[in-house]
């Protein structure tokens, strides 16, 4: 990203469960729906043991590479399906990123494989609100690990105090804390929280007009 010749203050955004109302997406009940149940052991173990899911989310599986070894004979089709029809957008973000994206540098970070991210974007036309996007299948790095905060922060040419962070994970927004960035809780999963809560969009917007 080209360094910033406005100073203007970074939102850091989480997609599921801020963006995305599903908090932890909906694959793994999705998989189950779509195979017969004799081959459930054989996906518990995909799941479990070989960490299909959370390789393909590390970037060190595509997502035809990590659907193919799930069984699934058209995977792109499979992705596209799944991402369109079983994921809920949160609409009120639209509004909400058309009323600040010209106040705030935002910037995406995910836990995600990033086909998967890259397609969302596309559905929903986020590119036009977005500075930059930090997808933890691109950059091989996750949150809560400290390290991806910090990457974004280089990346983008900011410091900590230059940014606000809203994700609906409480382990996640300790990390982003403890290196001194802003966070805000995006309360989907009625989780207990110490600092700013909100549970939708325009409460989002209200805490933004104080910080």
């Amino acid at each position: 990203m080209e360094k910033r010749h406005e100073k203007r203050r970074i939102l850091l955004i989480d997609m599921y469960g801020v963006i995305i109302k599903e908090s932890k997406g909906y694959f793994i009940p999705y998989t189950y729906e779509h195979f017969e149940q004799t081959e459930y052991d054989r996906l518990t173990k995909a799941f479990r043991e070989e960490n299909l899911f959370t390789k393909a989310g590390n970037g060190d599986l595509s997502s035809d590479e990590f659907l193919s070894l799930l069984g699934y004979t058209n995977p792109e089709k499979t992705m596209q399906d799944y991402l369109k029809n079983y994921l809920t957008l949160d609409t009120d973000f639209l509004q909400f990123a058309e009323n600040n994206y010209r106040q705030y540098d935002f910037v995406l970070l995910s836990n995600d494989v990033k086909e998967w991210s890259k397609y969302l974007f596309e559905l929903h036309g986020l590119h036009k609100y977005f500075k930059a996007s930090f997808v933890s299948g691109n950059v091989h790095m996750r949150k809560p690990e400290i390290r991806i905060f910090s990457y974004a922060l280089e990346h983008i040419q900011c410091s900590p105090d230059e940014c606000i962070f809203v994700d609906n994970s409480v382990k996640n927004l300790n990390a982003a804390q403890s290196i001194g960035i802003d966070t805000v809780l995006f309360n989907r999963d009625h989780e207990s929280y110490l600092g700013k809560i909100v549970n939708s969009f325009a409460e989002l917007e209200q805490i933004l007009k104080n910080v």
